[in-house]
């Protein structure tokens, strides 16, 4: 059971404690069958009056279905990919169901698709936890409200009392309970308000204090602008938003204070040429440059790529995790002398045995993947130097005035011409036959496809609900029936972020090489190696990624000239996935779907299930708390104008509240 928490991150009972529900459902208004609406979520209480059977076996989406009768009606309960539902649903039981009824559009039957059950229904506010294989909500319940049994009264304060005070907060204890087991929705409401506050507070003074260690002065002021002479080296001619974006870099670098810049763009659109010519400049004046990536199959395409813009002209070397400790210590000892002009590599960068000689540029790629602080300590390796920071991600204003609110923005909003955009389609797993078919007459004609899965293997990753895990189609899973079924005679490749370094590069190479015809994956190609070639993509289960994610990973074709079309399956009943993956379908503006996504989803699912770029926020939502928000950072500002450095004793538990959010992965208020 250990095993189980430390999976989704509860190590500790504070960890616990602050293991907040993602939502809460209405259980309260329980209905007669004959009086639910179609099309509307509705709670029934009904007895599973037929055993459940499987429906058709070819397809590796499983189809369970049985009758419902409450005596008013009979209805079908229909569940997708749950192999364990026959264990959970007993014939003859009677049991409460929340979902959406609707008529079958073949056969006129109403049914009810993936219904959360419950047998009991004693309190109707039910919490919904993000789930992993063998750990249910009711389990993790039972276990938060032991804890809070044996915490009671001991739970310390965490906010000094004038700011409870001032702001009319709920204590500690009482929100955190109400959070877990809130006795009704007011009682939520002042929990959340209070804990909300807290956390926005906390980002903001935490924010405020690494900013203020920044000087903006440097004396690695660049003479000369290089970036005519380097565009004449390229066998392509730079768009006017590319041209623009180097402008804005070399004027901040000539002005004689350190540039802080962020170079937004959709994949492809560049980014890494700008980057390269702004290097160029750097290391022509005399100076070394550093370039981080999140990982390293992107950091190997930086390196390889920036080798073929700059020739023999830069010494580039490549630094990450992978390398041996001798070739280790023999890079390290050229890079102190100065003989590398570039070094491009993963957070190894950041090692307290990596020397800079006259660091003059820091880069940082899809920098919202990398902590606030780690931006801090790469540029601590040079004394005062410029700081690039590129991210594929639009990153909607929101968000971005806390992420990088002490950088300049350039917009390479232009993609080079002959880029097709990509036709995209939102079906349901029923599809799965012809999908095949499609993608067949893709690989005949000498094309390459991927088909993404959300998650590595079966009860592996995390799911959202009780019922999710059973319902997630894994890569490993769907590896192996292709191979054996429908893509037999065709050669496929597996790739996941557990895989070993040297594995994933050999998977990569075969498929960029076209010796792997499709590619089945999870998130890790979000950021990977191009593949002109590749103009199909499956995406599985694609409710349970962000658009923002979902529009990264689409980003990986339509790089050639061909006609590329991205295929997404969900079966999800949630008219809120429904209209988020409708935007991913009438849309390829990067930015108008990043900010319907942090509109919809918040700022925890935006960045991804761990909010990179920020400390990780457990409750708050950038969008819908702007109130908070606002009074957080006016109230921040204020703090700090009365003790800068948080160091009266009425100020300790605020400062202790940074130490945790910004250095410790677990925000726990419990001592």
């Amino acid at each position: 059971m250990k095993t189980r928490f430390e999976k989704i991150g509860v190590t500790d009972v504070g960890s616990l404690l602050y293991y907040f529900p993602v939502r809460y459902d209405d259980w309260s208004d329980v209905k007669k069958i004959s009086d639910c609406e179609l099309d509307e979520i509705s709670v029934i209480k009904a007895k599973v009056i037929t055993p459940l059977q499987k429906i058709g076996s070819k397809s590796p989406a499983e189809i369970y279905k049985t009758l419902l009768s409450d005596g008013s009606d009979v209805i079908e309960a229909v569940f997708f990919n749950n192999k364990y539902i026959t264990n959970e649903l007993k014939t003859g039981e009677t049991y409460f169901f929340r979902g959406k009824l609707r008529q079958n559009e073949y056969n006129g039957a109403v049914e009810i698709l993936s219904p959360r059950f419950s047998s009991e229904n004693e309190n109707p506010i039910k919490p919904v936890y993000h789930m992993t294989a063998g750990l249910t909500g009711r389990k993790i319940s039972k276990t938060v409200n032991f804890a809070l049994e044996s915490m009671k009264g001991n739970i310390k304060e965490t906010l000094p009392s004038y700011e409870i005070e001032k702001f009319r907060l709920e204590g500690l204890e009482n929100s955190i309970t109400s959070m877990h087991f809130p006795q009704n929705f007011d009682s939520l409401f002042s929990a959340r308000r209070r804990l909300v506050f807290e956390e926005l507070l906390t980002l903001q003074l935490g924010l405020l204090l690494i900013r203020s260690r920044t000087s903006t002065d440097t004396d690695k002021v660049i003479k000369k602008d290089y970036s005519a002479e380097f565009e004449r080296k390229l066998p392509f001619e730079f768009t006017g938003a590319q041209k623009k974006a180097v402008f804005e870099c070399v004027k901040d670098m000539m002005s004689g204070r350190a540039m802080n810049r962020l170079v937004q763009g959709d994949v492809g659109s560049g980014k890494t040429a700008v980057a390269a010519s702004v290097i160029y400049t750097c290391v022509k004046n005399g100076f070394r440059a550093a370039l981080m990536a999140p990982t390293e199959i992107l950091a190997n395409q930086h390196a390889d790529t920036l080798k073929k813009f700059f020739g023999s002209d830069l010494n580039i070397a490549l630094l990450t995790g992978s390398l041996t400790k001798s070739k280790k210590n023999e890079l390290l000892k050229h890079l102190k002398s100065g003989e590398i002009d570039l070094l491009v590599g993963t957070h190894a960068l950041i090692s307290e045995d990596v020397e800079f000689n006259n660091l003059g540029l820091v880069i940082t790629d899809e920098q919202h993947r990398f902590g606030v602080e780690q931006r801090t300590r790469l540029q601590m390796k040079g004394d005062r130097p410029h700081v690039l920071v590129m991210s594929a991600t639009p990153i909607p204003r929101t968000l971005g005035l806390i992420i990088y609110g002490d950088l300049d923005v350039s917009l390479i909003n232009e993609l080079p011409s002959g880029r097709k955009p990509v036709k995209t389609y939102v079906v349901n797993s029923s599809y799965h036959k012809r999908i095949y078919q499609y993608i067949k007459k893709f690989l005949d004609s000498g094309k390459q496809a991927y088909i993404v899965c959300s998650k590595v293997a079966d009860k592996d990753e995390d799911c959202e609900t009780e019922n999710e895990e059973n319902n997630v189609i894994s890569a490993e899973e769907y590896f192996k029936t292709l191979s054996e079924g429908e893509f037999k005679n065709y050669r496929l490749g597996l790739i996941h972020g557990k895989m070993k370094q040297k594995e994933k590069d050999a998977v990569m190479a075969d498929f960029a090489s076209g010796k792997i015809n499709m590619l089945v994956a999870t998130t890790v190609i979000e950021v990977g190696v191009d593949v002109p070639n590749a103009c199909v993509m499956v995406i599985e289960n694609a409710e349970r990624f962000g658009l923002s994610s979902l529009h990264q990973l689409r980003g990986r074709i339509g790089r050639g000239q061909s006609e590329s079309v991205c295929i997404l399956i969900s079966d999800s009943n949630s008219e809120e996935t429904k209209e988020r993956l409708d935007i991913l379908r009438k849309t390829s503006d990067g930015f108008k779907i990043a900010e319907e996504d942090l509109k919809m989803r918040g700022p925890g699912d935006f960045l991804g299930s761990r909010q990179h770029g920020l400390p990780e926020l457990k409750l708050a939502n950038l969008v819908s708390d702007a109130s908070i928000l606002k009074a957080a950072a006016d109230e921040a500002k204020n703090i700090l104008s009365k003790d800068p450095y948080l160091s009266s004793p009425e100020n300790a538990p605020l400062s202790k509240n940074i130490e945790k959010m910004f250095r410790n992965p677990e925000t726990s208020g419990i001592n």
